[in-house]
């Protein structure tokens, strides 16, 4: 069915360098005003790791390298979108962090990891809470460690 809704496949990468970690201000929905992590959509036959350098390289003029994937995060519902996109811990390979993409991002900036912005997006809440927890610390607000809502 053509009026079917969509589910769109995205991609992000936790960049992290001496204890910062790399965020992006977001101008656009899904998620307009927060701080997320920068990537973005994969397209058509793109490999995911091939998509999350792109997007990053786009966005902030960093050359990365992949060290693993960190998780898969699952965006349902918000402004009536619905994302799947798995994460990446990176690491900066080559550049000087900048806003590549002012009609997209209002800021690209480094944050200390135990001491992000607000308001975030749910990828970055989700990864920076994985990434300081290591999997066994706190929860992202409002959710459980498997991404579920509280009290689901």
């Amino acid at each position: 069915m053509s009026n079917e809704p969509r589910v769109g496949v995205g991609c992000g990468a936790s960049v992290v360098s001496d204890g910062r970690v790399l965020l992006v201000k977001r101008r656009r929905p899904p998620e307009a005003g927060r701080w997320n992590l920068p990537g973005g959509k994969v397209r058509y036959l793109e490999r995911v790791e091939d998509a999350v350098r792109r997007e990053v390289l786009e966005e902030t003029g960093l050359l990365i390298r992949l060290v693993q994937m960190l998780q898969v995060i699952q965006m349902l519902g918000q402004d009536g979108q619905h994302w799947v996109s798995p994460v990446w811990l990176a690491e900066v390979g080559r550049g000087d962090a900048r806003n590549c993409e002012p009609d997209k991002a209002e800021a690209v900036e480094w944050f200390p990891l135990d001491a992000p912005p607000g308001p975030l997006a749910q990828g970055a809440d989700e990864a920076i809470a994985k990434l300081i927890g290591a999997g066994g610390g706190p929860a992202p607000k409002g959710r459980t460690h498997d991404g579920q809502p509280k009290g689901a």
